[in-house]
């Protein structure tokens, strides 16, 4: 079994992991206790003194100024999880729940929150049975971190929500007492502790980072197979082109889309034919490719940061307690925001490539949309329109949510990040794209394979034949929305990228 040690370093991956799969064991880094227990100290010795200290013994948000006597503690706790499970919407999926646990759980474990061992432990007895808090995908601005998505989260640890468990629905209370476990009794500072933080966000960026970085490999193989499937040339991936403007993902793309040039019996057919420049979406694939490669690199960056920072307010140190704005959203907010125009660019351009396959003045002599008899047949016409829908969906999307701030909690948070919407809205965009990829992937095979017996290099080989293995040529119209699926899963289980190898 896989083990993930929490409490010191953690990686993207790590998160992906965890949340993907529920027997990779989550454990407490054994050196992380010092810490933990130290902080946990000073919050008892504070305590005991006569000052107020916010979310200690005071109320929250625009009623800091409000002091709660010791004998109330443990119920100001568990009425502010109860008071901030005002979230809405469809529930998040599961993988999306254990990224914001195993997040929550390694936020807390670094040591300056102040909270006990058994908060932890309580995170990691849900991830080690898979149990499945039910939280709602909305209600979340992103200021005081995502306080309504963990509150919902919270409220199972103490018992009082709801659950998926083994499938079903069910009272978090009802399984953890079923599983000889103890419900969470909340201490000072612990309620918000565990809500003050951007796991919501960040859980949504860790996976989704993970899904662009295989969307823009594949990218590269299809766009290679479109390029193939029109007689474009490989020319302008030349290396020495992309040499003299070194943006580090051009790079990389122009040596993918050269490697997967070699040797190609298609170029070498048309070496020497009289179209002077191929249009923009063949020609500048490095320099677009490329430039959603750097800025989904930055997302990469900003999120490894943001995994292994402390996100809780206020902080313990050793001679004090700071209340600051580590739970502010903005950091992962931009990188969301950034990273969804950018994977917009990949759907945008792919589409174009499209539509070059299916008009016969582009694409090198191949019949009207892809397909024989055309006008008895209509070939791959109506899934460039579904492309098209998909690339103006993503237009839409693509708006950045951290432009917008909604003053919250009487004005006492009067700026916010909105960058819960934005995680929502980067992973329906990477959705989208994997849509629109695996039409062009599709209309890419037929169009290469209508070269016979002319060949493409022995790569874009592979690839074919992974889609044939699921899709048939389309000597004929058929409806195609079932074989749209069956080429969207294959890029989502990254068995070309197993077989196709490329940076």
């Amino acid at each position: 079994m896989k083990k993930i040690e929490i409490g010191k370093k953690i990686t993207v991956e790590d998160v992906y992991n965890v949340s993907f799969n529920n027997d990779v064991k989550v454990e407490l880094n054994p050196s992380a206790l010092n810490g933990i227990n130290k902080s946990r100290k000073i919050i008892e010795k504070v305590l005991n003194g006569k000052g107020s200290i916010y979310g200690i013994n005071t109320g929250f948000g625009s009623l800091s100024d409000v002091r709660v006597e010791k004998e109330d503690l443990k119920k100001l706790q568990v009425n502010l999880i109860r008071s901030h499970c005002a979230g809405t919407g469809k529930p998040i999926e599961d993988k999306y729940a254990r990224a914001m646990m195993v997040l929550r759980a390694h936020n807390i474990s670094l040591g300056y929150s102040g909270v006990r061992e058994q908060v932890i432990n309580s995170l990691l007895f849900f991830l080690e049975h898979n149990i499945i808090p039910i939280i709602p995908e909305k209600g979340s601005v992103g200021a005081s971190g995502d306080l309504a998505p963990l509150a919902h989260l919270t409220l199972c640890l103490i018992g009082e929500g709801d659950v998926i468990y083994r499938g079903k629905q069910r009272k978090a209370c009802e399984v953890i007492r079923e599983l000889k476990g103890e419900k969470l009794e909340l201490e000072a500072k612990e309620g918000l502790a565990l809500i003050n933080g951007t796991q919501f966000m960040t859980a949504f960026a860790c996976l989704g980072l993970m899904e662009a970085e295989s969307l823009l490999k594949h990218a590269d193989i299809i766009a290679a197979l479109t390029v193939e499937g029109v007689k474009g040339t490989f020319v302008p991936f030349d290396i020495r082109v992309s040499q003299i403007r070194p943006h580090g993902g051009q790079l990389t793309v122009a040596k993918n889309l050269s490697a997967l040039s070699k040797n190609s019996e298609i170029a070498e057919s048309h070496k020497n034919c009289n179209r002077v420049q191929d249009p923009y979406s063949l020609r500048c694939i490095p320099q677009v490719h490329g430039a959603v490669r750097d800025a989904v690199g930055y997302l990469r960056k900003t999120v490894e940061t943001e995994i292994n920072s402390v996100t809780d307010n206020p902080l313990v140190f050793d001679d004090c307690i700071i209340s600051g704005g580590n739970f502010h959203g903005e950091p992962i907010a931009l990188a969301l925001d950034f990273a969804s125009i950018a994977m917009s660019e990949i759907g945008s351009i792919s589409e174009r490539r499209m539509d070059k396959m299916l008009t016969p003045e582009f694409s090198g002599g191949l019949p009207a949309y892809l397909v024989r008899n055309s006008g008895l047949n209509s070939g791959f016409m109506i899934a460039q329109y579904t492309s098209a829908a998909l690339v103006n969906e993503n237009k839409i999307l693509s708006y950045p949510s951290s432009v917008d701030s909604i003053p919250t909690s009487n004005n006492k948070e009067d700026h916010v990040s909105m960058g819960a919407t934005g995680a929502r809205k980067f992973v329906q965009i990477l959705d989208n794209v994997e849509t629109i990829l695996a039409i062009e992937l599709m209309a890419a095979v037929e169009a290469c394979q209508q070269r016979h017996p002319l060949k493409p290099a022995k790569p874009l080989i592979k690839a074919i034949e992974r889609v044939r293995e699921l899709v048939e040529p389309l000597h004929e119209d058929r409806v195609l929305s079932g074989d749209i699926q069956k080429i969207k899963e294959l890029i989502k289980s990254k068995k070309l990228l197993s077989e196709v190898n490329i940076e």
